[in-house]
């Protein structure tokens, strides 16, 4: 059975929650979403990665068609990558003075760089998405993890509260569907 779901206008994690309800339903065999936005259709491209499914985007009008077939299961990849998620949901470490505070989340970035393979996708909230913008001094940081496999999502919602979301410079912009969904499948999330 084909399932059309027809999410343009709707906001985030809209898209995603309804194209993974229909994928999950097992008299479904194919899903078409259409989606009015970029942001919509990355976050839904996105799921579809993370279920191992591939897509097919056609573009009419500025709507998005994403057709989407379950017999197309991609084959599991070996990965060296590890399973822990860092929620990281201030640009600054610890609490007390702001200035250490960003000096000391500079260093735990670049610590995180040294330990290849250990962590799965780094998760931006709040003020931390000002790390993965334009001004920020730890940008080759996280671009040097995303280089090695680490996924790097920032809070779309986030960075719309501030203004923030045509200066993205690493990562892609995650909605709370998908940031949940990481730290539910996480082995261990740890909270910055």
């Amino acid at each position: 059975m084909k399932k059309i779901i027809d999410a343009r206008g709707l906001a985030c994690p809209e898209p995603v929650v309804l194209t993974k309800r229909a994928l999950d339903s097992n008299e479904v065999h194919e899903v078409i979403t259409i989606v009015d936005n970029r942001i919509a259709l990355e976050n839904v491209s996105r799921m579809i990665k993370t279920l191992s499914l591939e897509s097919m985007i056609e573009e009419q009008d500025g709507n998005f068609y994403i057709n989407i077939t379950k017999e197309d299961m991609l084959p599991e990849k070996d990965t060296l990558r590890g399973s822990t998620v860092v929620l990281i949901k201030s640009n600054v470490l610890g609490q007390g003075d702001d200035k250490l505070g960003s000096i000391l989340m500079k260093s735990f970035m670049y610590t995180l760089t040294q330990m290849e393979g250990e962590i799965k996708t780094l998760i931006f909230l709040n003020s931390g998405v000002l790390l993965t913008t334009a001004g920020s001094d730890l940008i080759e940081h996280i671009k040097i993890l995303e280089s090695n496999g680490v996924e790097v999502l920032s809070c779309g919602t986030c960075l719309d509260f501030y203004s923030l979301i045509d200066k993205l410079q690493v990562g892609v912009v995650g909605n709370m569907y998908t940031i949940a969904e990481e730290m539910i499948h996480a082995s261990k999330v740890i909270v910055l």
